[in-house]
């Protein structure tokens, strides 16, 4: 679960436009987003499952802004919804010389709506867990990516360190004057 989560994460803050690390970030397109597809874990694709996959994230985003807001119920409401429209279903699978694992793909799926099935259903484990609050949305200034809070304590506010490093960059600043 934890690999589908992680790739959750890397969909929303690629394919979604926003804020980056107090900056505005523009999704890549083309040979671009193919390549950050790779990079992210989600295997060479074509234009189309790329596409697709783009769509998709926003309605992966709106699951950690659900969590962030603290509506869990609008979280599983929008996971049941992407688990309905990609008709995910579990089933055993072998492949790469790897033991059976489960995957979530639906009947008849493509690339694109078979990946978004299985981050549903990591993000639905989640959801129906005692982590449930572990989904967020950076609290930095002028970032809205997206995490998955993996600590001990369940603490995290920040997506990345650069963007931790900035807000605490700019309290010691602001203490100081």
């Amino acid at each position: 679960m934890d690999l589908v989560v992680g790739i959750a994460v890397g969909l929303v803050n690629t394919l979604t436009e926003g804020e980056r690390r107090g900056r505005p970030y523009t999704p890549p397109v083309g040979e671009a987003r193919r390549t950050a597809l790779i990079e992210i874990g989600a295997g060479d694709l074509g234009e189309q499952d790329t596409t697709v996959l783009a769509e998709m994230a926003v309605e992966l985003r709106a699951v950690f802004t659900a969590v962030a807001d603290g509506d869990i119920d609008a979280a599983a409401h929008q996971v049941n919804h992407l688990l309905d429209v990609t008709h995910a279903r579990p089933h055993l699978n072998r492949h790469d010389g790897e033991p059976w694992h489960l995957h979530f793909h639906g009947a008849g799926g493509t690339v694109s709506t078979d990946w978004v099935a299985g981050c549903a259903t990591g993000l639905a484990v989640v959801l129906g867990s005692e982590f449930h609050d572990r989904l967020g949305v950076c609290t930095a200034p002028h970032c809205d990516r997206v995490y998955v809070d993996t600590s001990r304590n369940g603490t995290r506010r920040f997506c990345s360190t650069a963007c931790q490093n900035r807000v605490k960059t700019a309290a010691f600043r602001a203490r100081g004057r």
